[in-house]
């Protein structure tokens, strides 16, 4: 996830995958299936409510299926849980608790930085030594920006920053403007585990829609 593109342009992005807050570990084979369409950078996991012991359980559940495919398995929050659930990082929410996350964690595991509402907030996110940034991910509420201005603000941080940039595409058709904005990865979730093609058809689709470079001189 720490990659850097000397050329964002020439480099199509990454399909990074966003789950639902599945419950049970019989989401585990719907999420290797929809592995096996292709290259897939990451798996970001929303988890149920529970207590730690229940949640950690419910990530070993899900980091097989995930990490022997060669796919980073980042949990949504809960930096605590990082290490003994086997995960391979974190995406903490806004710039609060960036700095005892990355104490804790970093350089071994990924930390990444969403729920950035500001530019200064994503300035700050990156100075303070995240893996990426992401934009665009829905908040609590469901709220999220129109398309158009999370396509903005990823082209404006692919052309002035170095760390890496996920942009969140809440349907399948938003992954070309944010491709051509330069994203390093491209984020997808409700877009692939609603689709009623299934998750594997619609990973198949979406890995489609990243993979073309851009061919601009």
């Amino acid at each position: 996830m720490s990659q850097q593109w000397t050329d964002r342009s020439r480099v199509p992005p990454r399909l990074y995958l966003v789950t639902p807050p599945a419950s049970d570990v019989a989401f585990a084979p719907l999420l290797a299936d929809a592995l096996d369409a292709g290259d897939v950078a990451a798996v970001l996991v929303r988890l149920p409510h529970g207590d730690d012991r229940v949640l950690i359980d419910h990530v070993k559940a899900l980091a097989a299926p995930v990490q022997n495919k060669g796919v980073a398995l980042l949990i949504d929050g809960h930096p605590d849980i990082v290490v003994p659930s086997g995960a391979d990082g974190t995406q903490v929410t806004g710039v609060d608790s960036l700095t005892t996350t990355l104490a804790r964690l970093k350089p071994t595991y990924i930390v990444g930085a969403g729920g950035l509402t500001s530019r200064d907030d994503a300035m700050r996110a990156g100075e303070a030594g995240v893996d990426y940034v992401m934009f665009g991910e829905p908040n609590p509420a469901g709220y999220r920006p129109a398309g158009a201005a999370i396509a903005e603000r990823v082209a404006w941080w692919a052309e002035l920053f170095v760390v890496p940039c996920v942009a969140y595409a809440e349907n399948l058709d938003e992954i070309t403007p944010l491709r051509a904005a330069h994203a390093d990865f491209i984020a997808v979730g409700t877009a692939v585990f609603s689709d009623l093609r299934g998750p594997r058809a619609a990973v198949s689709d979406a890995i489609a829609r990243v993979s073309v470079a851009e061919t601009t001189a």
